[in-house]
């Protein structure tokens, strides 16, 4: 029976250690992604806690406005703080205003910090307290809710004890769907300005803004806008280098077949 017994033990053990070699290590660049959904509704009502305690929802700090999220870890030692940093100069770069024109919210998606974590998110964004900027945390529930209707994606990284997560700012619209992603540590003033501009779907900026943002052609898959006479400038350079290069390839034909003809003439000698 003993014998029996450390046959099992030692099998048991054998097919954990079998088990535990099969599990594939970390991956972050695969974990942390941004499945992007313009359009998506994202539920606002759930209940979080700002920067100073307070129970509040993203529908009442949006007040109808277009809502900026920039998903952090409030404590992150990696690249949060740089994201904060970057989306406070792009704030202050344009003339948008948070809290007159848009709310602005970094929204942690680590369930274990606080309200006073969340301070320093709030301190970054907001470091002359002008107000208009929120820093909330929540729940894992109520977290995953808003960012998988989002479609970002992060992860728990065991090795580093902290989430794998891209930089990445969310823009929506007065009703909560989602407008653009801006992707990077800093977007630039413009990015921003034009997103709001076209999240606030005509609530937001006069007749000039809406002339302006005609003028720029969004891509989804850098997240940045481009002037689109830029991009028609290039298209027409393009265009043009693609013609010339076959009307030289078509005359450099043409002469080599007349060549050839006349070398076939000549072959033929004189006629009697």
């Amino acid at each position: 029976m003993r014998i029996a017994g450390l046959i099992l033990a030692l099998t048991v053990t054998a097919l954990a250690g079998l088990a535990h070699a099969r599990v594939e290590p970390f991956d972050p660049f695969g974990a942390a992604r941004v499945d992007d959904r313009p359009g998506t509704q994202v539920p606002l009502d759930g209940v979080f806690q700002d920067e100073r305690g307070r129970a509040v929802t993203l529908r009442a700090l949006a007040g109808g406005k277009p809502l900026v999220i920039a998903p952090v870890q409030h404590r992150c030692r990696n690249l949060c703080g740089l994201t904060l940093d970057g989306l406070a100069a792009a704030v202050t770069g344009q003339s948008y205003r948070p809290g007159r024109d848009f709310s602005l919210v970094a929204l942690g998606i680590d369930p274990r910090e606080s309200p006073q974590d969340a301070r320093l998110s709030e301190g970054r964004l907001d470091p002359k307290g002008a107000g208009g900027v929120h820093a909330l945390v929540g729940s894992a529930g109520e977290v995953s809710r808003v960012m998988g209707a989002l479609g970002y994606r992060y992860a728990w990284d065991p090795q580093l004890g902290q989430y794998a997560h891209i930089a990445a700012v969310a823009v929506l619209t007065p009703d909560g769907r989602l407008s653009h992603w801006l992707y990077g540590v800093a977007p630039t003033p413009l990015d921003l300005h034009l997103a709001l501009t076209a999240a606030g779907r005509g609530r937001l900026g006069g007749l000039s803004e809406q002339i302006r943002l005609l003028c720029y052609h969004f891509d989804p898959s850098t997240g940045r806008y481009d002037s689109l006479v830029m991009t028609i400038a290039r298209l027409i350079g393009v265009g043009t280098a693609l013609a010339l290069a076959g009307l030289v390839a078509l005359l450099a034909w043409r002469g080599r077949a007349r060549n050839r003809l006349a070398g076939r003439n000549g072959l033929g000698g004189r006629p009697a």
